[in-house]
């Protein structure tokens, strides 16, 4: 394991065997990172990666590289500034400028490809050389390695990207509870894909969708509802749900208020998907996988 700080000695000895295990594990994987960028969305996954790279590395010597673009949700942007500022490093906001690629657009099954060529060429061409940066990660877990539609990960190969957490084989369970173990805030927060995920593979993403689904789905969680897709088909807003808050729909007020709220975002019709929360629904239907709750 890395030589450690006082402060990162005393952050670890707080943990029990299992986080621990987890905490040297991904100390390892960090060994010769010097000063680091890490490709960050406010997430779990990259705010435990930063979080671990602050103890591990010094918090002057991490910064965490967060790309702005429509397919940001501003309530993913403003959670994502808190939790720097919470873990105490710098951050750096940037354009990446995936909408300007035509691979991204179409929206094939490839469109995180191109999404991540993009973030990472930014990086390389804008950021390194104005950061100090030795080396840029990103963070993909354990069980992402194993996903089939992660093509975002051949374009983190390509430039030449880290990936701490799966070369630690730290698991989704073990992001969690390491990351409720550092107290960070985003610890049990649902997975948040970025915007364009909502458009089926094949039609073009375009700002105008990506504004649609934001504002529909800022009128879904106002309306109470802890998670939500807004699924764009056109004039249609197929909205998914946690299983267990499906039933709320029967309320009047919650009802007629969804409608409103998803129809003032710019669809003509509002329907719930009685199969509720479903994860990389377009890409793994495609792929011939079921989708995951």
């Amino acid at each position: 394991m890395l030589a450690t700080s006082p402060t990162t000695a005393s952050v670890r000895d707080r943990l029990d065997v299992a986080e621990r295990e987890a905490f040297d594990a991904i100390a390892a994987a960090l060994d010769g990172a010097g000063r680091l960028g890490v490709a960050y969305s406010g997430g779990v996954d990259s705010a435990l990666l930063v979080a671990v790279a602050a103890e591990v590395l010094g918090r002057d010597n991490v910064v965490a590289l967060l790309g702005v673009s429509p397919s940001l949700a501003s309530s993913e942007h403003a959670i994502a500034r808190d939790v720097a500022q919470r873990i105490g490093v710098r951050l750096v906001e940037f354009d990446p400028g995936e909408g300007e690629l035509p691979g991204y657009r179409a929206n094939g099954l490839d469109r995180c490809y191109h999404c991540k060529t993009a973030l990472f060429t930014a990086i390389d061409e804008r950021v390194v050389a104005e950061q100090g940066l030795d080396s840029v990660a990103y963070g993909e877990n354990a069980d992402d390695r194993l996903r089939p539609d992660r093509p975002g990960a051949r374009a983190a190969t390509e430039h030449r990207v880290l990936r701490p957490l799966a070369d630690a084989g730290v698991t989704k369970p073990r992001v969690r509870a390491l990351a409720r173990a550092l107290d960070l805030p985003v610890a049990d927060k649902p997975a948040a894909p970025c915007l364009a995920s909502r458009v089926p593979h094949g039609q073009e993403v375009t700002p105008e969708k990506l504004r649609q689904i934001e504002d529909a789905e800022a009128a879904v969680r106002a309306q109470g509802f802890t998670d939500c897709r807004v699924r764009h088909h056109g004039t249609v807003a197929r909205i998914e749900l946690p299983v267990t808050q499906i039933g709320r729909i029967a309320d009047d007020d919650v009802r007629t208020a969804l409608i409103q709220g998803v129809k003032d975002a710019g669809f003509l019709h509002v329907t719930v998907d009685l199969g509720g929360l479903q994860s990389g629904l377009f890409s793994l239907t495609l792929l011939g996988q079921a989708p995951r709750g």
